[in-house]
């Protein structure tokens, strides 16, 4: 029997996420919000979601002694991080001068004030609302979902991946962001998936169906 564990550090939208993948999980699958570190540990696939401050959600995370065991599924089974659980994989974010994760490397920027969209009107900074993904690989999490679909947003920062290979797909608003990143075993996504209707139930099934 598959065990999924969402990882609850006080922060993100947590029983949205694990009703989500409650949805297009298989057949007998247990779906699980959890803080305790021997569930994770013991879990098939591991989901961080994260919503809200970087450095809030940094302070959360480390304060609960999560750290060796989400570092160790990182490493050995299909890791999903979702919006802020994105950007605390990387080494640094600008968000409060805050330290992450470092298991991808690369930073966290804020989208610069006064950017204009193509027809130049001033984009509103947090991003927020519907907006295309255009992969940039053949990863299987984007099997079966069209090029350009749109997920749905809501973030001030972006990850900026230290190697481009990293990019697994890209979204336009004011400039190119990276707003999905992958790495051997770890896919995360700068949108939320259990909010993106169709799409994003397609995407979480792929990730429950997924051998890295």
């Amino acid at each position: 029997m598959m065990k999924i564990v969402v990882v609850d550090y006080g922060m993100g939208n947590l029983r949205s996420v694990a009703k989500a993948i409650e949805k297009v999980a298989p057949a007998g699958a247990s779906v699980r919000i959890s803080s305790e570190a021997g569930e994770i540990t013991a879990a098939d696939r591991v989901v961080v979601p994260g919503q809200g401050a970087m450095h809030d959600c940094m302070r959360e995370f480390l304060s609960r002694d999560l750290r060796e065991a989400v570092h160790q599924a990182a490493r050995s089974k299909p890791f999903l991080g979702i919006c802020v659980g994105m950007q605390m994989l990387f080494d640094h974010s600008e968000e409060g001068d805050t330290a992450g994760l470092g298991f991808i490397p690369g930073r966290v920027r804020r989208f610069a004030d006064g950017m204009l969209g193509p027809d130049g009107v001033r984009l509103k900074v947090p991003h927020m609302g519907w907006n295309e993904v255009r992969p940039v690989s053949d990863h299987p999490v984007w099997q079966g979902i069209g090029e350009g679909e749109r997920f749905y947003f809501v973030h001030s920062y972006y990850c900026e991946p230290a190697d481009p290979v990293a990019t697994a797909a890209s979204t336009e608003y004011g400039l190119r962001f990276t707003s999905a990143a992958a790495q051997a075993n770890i896919f995360s996504v700068q949108f939320h998936p259990e909010k993106s209707a169709a799409a994003g139930l397609r995407l979480l099934s792929n990730f429950l169906n997924w051998q890295p």
